[in-house]
């Protein structure tokens, strides 16, 4: 893989993960920043970006997004096996606690 095409490849992530957030924030605010780890006020910045605006700020050149795995209950939580129920409610239940 050479420089422009790793270049695109992120530009791809940062595109898909912007309108991802955006979705999540649109149908379920409180939900959507647990899932992304969001303050308010960034949130409110994020869900009120312009196409253009997520357009321009995908083309950096830096992935946008961040794996949250340095919280050891909430990976052994996703790793865990789930015998019913919905894990997601499971991984925010923890993190409201």
């Amino acid at each position: 893989m050479n420089g422009c095409d790793m270049l695109d490849s992120i530009k791809e992530i940062n595109l898909t993960y912007l309108s991802l957030v955006q979705r999540l924030l649109r149908e379920d605010r409180a939900a959507g920043m647990a899932r992304l780890g969001l303050t308010a006020p960034l949130a409110d910045l994020l869900s009120n970006l312009s196409v253009a605006q997520i357009v321009k700020l995908a083309s950096c050149d830096q992935l946008l997004c961040f794996f949250r795995f340095n919280d050891r209950t909430m990976l052994s939580t996703l790793v865990a096996p789930v015998a019913r129920g919905n894990v997601t409610r499971t991984v925010l239940a923890e993190q409201a606690a």
